[in-house]
């Protein structure tokens, strides 16, 4: 991986960042894209935030690209354009805690500040046979206790990335490689047949579901209306089409008050429910059930732009993959 070729801190930290909530697979061409579009924190303190979302499309979790523009602009106008390099001083940069913190310390500035991600829990709690929920208050300074006391204080980054892929390769979540392990003779988990029980860790939260229905207008002259997302939910700061949540009688939706709000301002030629079966969008906490509503109308007001300048707006990969399909945009 590249960001193993190097310790400059701006991009361990760029590809720590984009491996918070995404597989290596998925991160790398984002990863390419964000080093070769801002090459320096300079570059990426320097692009407006729309860029950087537009940039950041399709990696979910739209608050770490926000973060990731926020801390580059702290860095460039509080701190001179110098890179944090201690631990502590990481941590003030916003979207940083302490895994993110401990890898750019120990990789780029050899600090010995242990790493403690999934792979390292799981390592962990198998060998030493620890059953603290892992996401607990209790878990979450029990094992960072403890994997600073094992870090190899003369070469922090070595122990730290080792032991990162020893959990991601060795010590797997299923069908671990037990049998040809260094450290069969002494895990506590395999001595005792605890294997697939550990790490342990507290039930998720519920998974919430909504109802999503986005207005798609379309003029004669080949305009859209969109709108941009504020607040702090989902999708901060990304464009979406005019939407109304709430689950309906998709027979009598077209009748409720606050459609007619909506489309009261045009002249209506035809309205068409595109998808007759909701399609659901996981997210992690979150399954958006959504319908998309297209809208012929003889005009726009002022606010519409041109259909086919959509693309060059950061949407949700929901929204995204509509306009592609139906627009046959790319």
């Amino acid at each position: 991986m590249p960001w193993r070729q190097t310790t400059d801190p701006y991009r361990i930290w760029l590809s720590e960042i984009i491996l918070q909530q995404t597989r290596v697979a998925q991160g790398l061409p984002y990863y390419l894209k964000f080093t070769e579009t801002f090459p320096t924190v300079h570059d990426l303190a320097n692009a407006s935030e729309e860029e950087v979302l537009k940039l950041w499309q399709g990696l979910g979790y739209y608050s770490r690209g926000r973060n990731l523009h926020a801390a580059a602009k702290y860095i460039v106008e509080d701190c001179e354009g110098i890179f944090p390099n201690t631990y502590k001083e990481l941590l003030k940069l916003k979207g940083v805690g302490d895994y993110t913190a401990s890898a750019i310390a120990s990789i780029s500035f050899n600090e010995p500040t242990a790493v403690v991600d999934g792979n390292v829990y799981r390592v962990l709690s198998r060998y030493f046979g620890i059953d603290t929920p892992i996401n607990s208050t209790q878990g979450i300074k029990e094992f960072k206790a403890l994997a600073q006391e094992l870090i190899d204080i003369e070469q922090p980054a070595n122990f730290n990335q080792a032991i990162m892929e020893f959990g991601a390769i060795q010590c797997k979540p299923q069908n671990p490689y037990c049998l040809h392990c260094i450290f069969n003779d002494s895990c506590v988990a395999l001595q005792k047949n605890s294997i697939n029980t550990l790490p342990v860790k507290l039930k998720k939260i519920k998974v919430k579901n909504r109802y999503l229905n986005y207005l798609v207008f379309k003029s004669s002259d080949h305009k859209t209306i969109i709108e941009r997302r504020t607040g702090k939910g989902i999708w901060q700061g990304l464009y979406q089409f005019p939407m109304i949540e709430g689950e309906f009688d998709v027979s009598r939706f077209r009748e409720s008050e606050l459609f007619l709000k909506k489309t009261a301002a045009y002249t209506i030629k035809s309205i068409e429910q595109h998808n007759i079966k909701p399609i659901v969008h996981k997210l992690s906490h979150q399954h958006l059930h959504t319908i998309f509503w297209i809208i012929d109308v003889e005009k726009l007001d002022d606010t519409a732009l041109e259909i086919k300048t959509l693309t060059s707006h950061p949407v949700p990969v929901l929204i995204e993959k509509f306009i592609v399909a139906y627009f046959n945009l790319k």
